[in-house]
């Protein structure tokens, strides 16, 4: 049934704040000056950083900037309270809490989820120098470089390079992507799937104490390959000398130090099954020493083995869909010449996945953890007993070769077990007879006969394993669901396509010489077509103009017309259409500084120089040479002319001078209204955005004003520590504010407080302009650098984009209408602009 709009019960007014409903007791609705009411008790709480005056707010409905000394001041809502006490009271009332107001938040990033979650793991440009006689890297870390804790860098640290993805974008382009917007490209065209394995790997360090730390994301911005970096220690298991006939028996501590390798390895095992990850296949390579002689499974190694499986397997058979099980020899026989091992459910399972038939051998496919028990005992038993191992392994698969037969393989494999047991019990003798059946048990054809690692560690360490019995009763409760398992060498970064593989440029820089055989180091490649709107590499377009005989000083837009300052004291006027010099303004007798236009009636173009002369101009077509109207501040022993402008929409000209003042100007009769003093010296840059002025200055502030009644509201910048810097050029949008410095650097402020500082440029600042979350600085350094905002709150920070190098010192910018505009100190202006 339909209520009659009469029985409709709307809720009472309430406070945006605390949503109470407003009383004439606790919740007094009071009216603040930009129109929105409040009460009394929130009006007193908000806020106030120390940047704004303390008779000043900001309005938590529109976040303006209104004056405020005490709510009992402000008039009453009388009409918010009347309707108010007209209204039934709720039935439960809401709870008298008082909460803050609620930020504005910043515009995101196209994807703010994908850069918050990596940006941490990127390891700066410059970081990571590669020794290719060496064969690997080392960390640099120079104290102009950003870097992140997590990524835990030490100087001269040697590290692996594993690639995993390549930036490239394949055309001339006049536009060069920023270092971290290549390597979050790539990350971005990643599948979902080798974002979770790289995510876990990049985590496994952190909790895993056996494992060789996986440090962070590198980019080789001469190739485009994107790196992996991991961890590497002094020395390998390779480094032990020739192990073809095992350890030396004769020497009194071999079988101790096989015990802690032993021990130590297993707990690598059970450190990613905690993981619940999987290795699938492990080498000799895969495992090293740190300077204690502690042993590490290196998990980038373990990729890089994987991909030499895959190698063998895609020329090994030579694109056949269906094998005998005697044609694999060839294969496990190149794997075991560089000291390789691959669990047997493994294999298969790869070969299934590649597309290709098999026999039924009784091999169970099913991949968990058992599987790495398998190479447990396979990695454990080469050590002991060196060449009998190996010639064993080879006995067996010469054997199934010869006979082919199904029926014979679990045979000839038991037989090759119990010739393992054997040389075993040569190597070690009868002294221990649990690492011996242990070891057996590792290497049963069914997974689900294999014991778990814990179960073989506590073997191994014998009464030694009291003291870590906690650590592996907790192992023991690792679930093994099968959904939760990722093997390493069936996964995604391992897989190589080959339609998108390409060798490496930086190969063979991961363990060994076998590294530098083909396909050892293919990677997926990347192709990024566009990162930023407008600048598309395939659509950005350039237009010169010239028209000017000295430096570019200011743009502005208006009319279908960009018009454009000089030091050579004119005004060029520039069709939008198709950029054509329609006219130029003549009659300054200094340098213009500024330029700004006005849209009314009787559209303006307002231009001032350094000789504090200040030009109307009228816009409408035929457009004159003669200026509507002229007149000259006043000037004094302090003045140097007049360097910025801004307009209001009330009909005011606000001028920054060399005197240190800002005054404002009718434009109705171009008379004086007042002057603002504040600033310590020029006043260098102006902007204006919901009834604020917005000042910089050489001082190194940013003073704001209110355009009701110009009294001062807030200063930013003042006091902070350090050498102070000149405000060259800034940009007011809601309540966030963009600085620009004469040291390079670009500040921003967002409700009132200091949000993000960051090293843009080498050199000075001289223009900034802003589009949405875009942000295009230019200035000494002859390079317009483009600007991501990213972020919110104490995490807002600006994030560089890309860059277009430029001829000449950067001395003005404005984007506007999808173009951007480019003023430069050799008189040029280039017009960026997005087309077919």
């Amino acid at each position: 049934m339909t209520s009659s709009p009469e029985t409709i019960e709307s809720e009472p007014p309430e406070c945006p704040v605390c949503l109470q409903p407003y009383n004439s007791s606790d919740t007094i609705p009071r009216v603040l000056a930009c129109g929105h009411s409040s009460c009394e008790v929130c009006l007193t709480q908000l806020p106030r950083p120390p940047s704004l005056s303390s008779a000043v707010i900001r309005c938590p409905v529109c976040t303006q900037l209104v004056k405020f000394s005490n709510p009992t001041t402000l008039p009453k809502n009388i009409d918010l309270l009347r309707y108010s006490l007209s209204s039934p009271k709720p039935d439960n009332p809401k709870p008298l809490i008082k909460s803050t107001p609620r930020r504005h938040l910043v515009p995101e990033t196209c994807l703010p989820e994908l850069y918050a979650a990596w940006k941490d793991w990127l390891i700066p440009n410059g970081a990571v120098l590669i020794d290719t006689q060496a064969g690997f890297g080392r960390i640099k870390i120079d104290l102009g470089l950003s870097v992140i804790a997590k990524c835990r860098l030490v100087d001269d640290q040697k590290v692996g390079l594993v690639e995993i993805g390549r930036f490239e974008v394949g055309h001339e382009c006049l536009f060069e992507y920023s270092y971290v917007t290549k390597v979050m490209s790539v990350v971005g065209c990643m599948s979902d799937g080798q974002r979770t394995e790289l995510g876990t790997l990049l985590g496994l360090s952190l909790r895993q104490p056996r494992v060789c730390g996986v440090l962070g994301l590198w980019l080789d911005v001469e190739s485009g390959l994107l790196c992996l970096v991991t961890e590497r220690k002094n020395d390998g298991v390779l480094s032990l000398g020739d192990l073809r006939d095992g350890f030396d028996q004769e020497n009194q501590g071999w079988m101790r130090f096989l015990s802690m390798i032993g021990v130590e390895l297993c707990e690598a095992f059970v450190g990613l099954r905690s993981e619940w990850l999987v290795c699938g296949c492990l080498g000799l390579s895969c495992l090293c020493f740190d300077e204690f002689g502690h042993v590490y499974i290196d998990p980038g190694e373990v990729l890089l083995t994987g991909r030499k499986i895959y190698q063998c397997v895609l020329e090994g058979l030579n694109g056949k869909r269906r094998i005998e099980a005697s044609e694999l020899t060839p294969l496990v026989m190149d794997l075991l010449n560089r000291d390789v091992f691959i669990s047997p459910e493994v294999l298969f399972e790869l070969l299934h996945r590649e597309g290709i038939e098999t026999e039924s051998i009784g091999v169970n496919s099913k991949v968990d953890y058992s599987s790495d028990v398998w190479l447990f005992a396979c990695v454990l038993l080469r050590l002991i007993t060196g060449k009998q191992f190996a010639e064993g392994m080879h006995n067996y698969w010469m054997a199934v070769a010869e006979r082919g037969g199904v029926s014979d393989w679990e045979i000839l494999y038991l037989q090759w077990v119990e010739m393992m047991k054997a040389a075993l019990e040569a190597s070690v003798g009868s002294e221990y007879p649990s690492l011996q059946g242990a070891l057996m048990k590792c290497l049963d054809l069914d997974p689900a006969n294999r014991p778990l690692i814990s179960d073989v560690w506590k073997t191994i360490s014998g009464p030694n394993a009291c003291h870590c019995s906690g650590h592996v009763s907790r192992l023991n409760r690792v679930s093994t669901k099968d959904n939760a398992i990722q093997c390493l060498v069936l996964g995604e970064l391992c897989y190589i396509s080959s339609d998108l593989s390409q060798e490496s440029t930086i190969s063979g820089l991961h363990g060994g010489e076998d590294n530098h055989e083909a396909g050892a180091t293919q990677v997926r490649e990347m192709r990024v077509a566009t990162v930023v709107e407008g600048f598309s590499a395939s659509k950005m377009h350039c237009k010169d103009l010239q028209g000017h005989l000295d430096c570019v000083t200011g743009f502005c837009v208006g009319g279908g017309f960009l018009f454009s300052a000089s030091f050579d004291k004119t005004i060029n006027v520039w069709s939008l259409q198709d950029f054509a010099h329609v006219q130029t303004f003549r009659g300054h007798e200094h340098k213009v500084m500024a330029v700004v236009f006005i849209d009314q009636e009787k559209p303006l173009c307002i231009s001032a120089d350094n000789g504090g002369v200040i030009f109307c101009w009228e816009v409408v077509p035929p457009l004159g040479q003669e200026p509507l109207k002229k007149w000259c501040e006043e000037k004094d022993w302090r003045y140097s002319g007049i360097h910025a402008l801004a307009i209001s929409e009330s009909g005011c000209l606000y001028t920054g001078s060399g005197d240190r003042l800002i005054k404002v100007w009718s434009l109705r009769d171009y008379t004086l209204l007042c002057s603002m003093e504040g600033h310590k010296s020029v006043v260098s840059t102006l902007a204006l955005c919901n009834g604020v002025l917005y000042s910089g200055s050489w001082d190194g502030t940013v003073r704001l004003w209110s355009l009701n009644d110009h009294n001062p509201l807030a200063v930013f910048g003042e006091g902070m520590p350090g050498r102070v810097s000149s405000v060259l050029s800034l940009h007011a949008d809601q309540s966030t504010v963009i600085v620009a410095y004469e040291n390079g650097c670009v500040k921003i402020w967002a409700d009132d407080e200091l949000k993000s500082s960051t090293q843009v440029h080498q050199g000075a600042i001289f223009a900034l302009s802003k589009e949405d979350k875009w942000v295009f600085t230019g200035g000494w350094d002859r390079t317009v650098k483009i600007q991501e905002i990213s972020g919110e709150g104490m995490e807002m920070d600006i994030r560089e984009v890309g860059s277009v190098a430029c001829d000449s010192v950067v001395t003005a910018l404005l984007y506007e209408q999808g173009m951007l505009f480019v003023g430069y100190a050799n008189k040029l202006i280039k017009v960026y602009y997005c087309g077919s």
